[in-house]
């Protein structure tokens, strides 16, 4: 295997998360994989990952070298494109993060607009409300709410993320209507977890000013898509972005409350990583969900 071929392995070491897995996918040994990574480290004179018996992590160097490595290898593919399919043929491989709920109710549907005209485009979605390491995982691209906080991203900012409380009529024909956002703490909130952080600060604007209520409720998930699940089947009163929950609205399955309270929306951005040329279906499909989130925000 040659030193694109390494840098390739390398990076799929990355994606994999262990040495075992990578090899699999290339066909090789434990054994021979573990003997390409240490050509890669003595090539470059740099220890690249940090190794355990449970986990493996980017050393700086390393970190430096999958950046540089993702445009090398990604542009050798785009050429290989271009010389079989013709330059103006789209094709390669996309990985994308998206949220639980908007991947399934809106990301995929554009995304099989974007496929239909493109066949020879493949695409991997990964689903998680989680933080997500583009780099690390080797992702092109991201799409998240809320504003771009790594410096080392670029982001593009898709439309406004609406975020509205809301609860199913029969649950509020049950335990009451909410008119004040203290009146939270005497109903069942249905609360996100993103990792280690339990999503219980609930921001209102009371008298013009900005006020975080602190809300219990009796279920938590780390799935957007369960938690909207749970809201639609009157379980209790849920926090949402528009994005996921504006079907339901159009529907009846639930009803929006507190709306004279509601703070200014946030981003919905796609985020990718910076320094690097993108290749050409990245940078197409972009600007194709661009178009297609800003027609639906209006």
């Amino acid at each position: 295997m040659d030193r694109l071929g390494n840098l390739a392995l390398f990076l799929r070491i990355l994606e994999k998360g262990g040495l075992a897995a990578a090899g699999r996918d290339f066909g090789l040994s434990p054994a021979a994989v573990t003997e390409r990574l240490a050509a890669l480290e003595a090539h470059y004179g740099a220890r690249l990952l940090n190794r355990t018996t449970r986990a493996i992590s980017l050393t700086d160097e390393g970190r430096v070298l999958a950046e540089g490595a993702r445009d090398l290898v990604s542009e050798a593919n785009d050429l290989e494109a271009r010389v079989r399919l013709g330059v103006e043929q789209l094709s390669g491989p996309i990985r994308i993060s998206a949220p639980f709920d908007l991947g399934r109710h809106r990301v995929v549907r554009a995304l099989d607009v974007f496929m239909s005209v493109h066949p020879e485009v493949s695409v991997d979605l990964s689903l998680t409300d989680g933080y997500v390491d583009l780099v690390t995982q080797g992702l092109d691209l991201g799409i998240r709410f809320g504003n771009l906080k790594d410096s080392s991203l670029h982001a593009r900012k898709l439309g406004n993320n609406r975020r509205l409380v809301c609860a199913s009529p029969a649950y509020l024909e049950r335990y009451g209507v909410p008119r004040h956002p203290d009146d939270l703490a005497d109903h069942n909130c249905l609360l996100m977890r993103f990792g280690e952080n339990i999503d219980q600060e609930w921001p209102f604007i009371v008298e013009g000013k900005r006020k975080i209520f602190i809300v219990r409720g009796n279920r938590m998930a780390n799935d957007g898509e369960l938690v909207r699940h749970w809201c639609c089947s009157g379980h209790g009163v849920a926090l949402k972005s528009f994005w996921d929950i504006g079907d339901d609205l159009a529907a009846g399955r639930v009803v929006e409350l507190l709306s004279a309270f509601e703070p200014p929306p946030s981003s919905l951005q796609i985020i990718y990583p910076g320094g690097r040329k993108l290749p050409k279906r990245v940078r197409a499909l972009i600007d194709f969900l661009s178009q297609e989130f800003a027609d639906e925000d209006r």
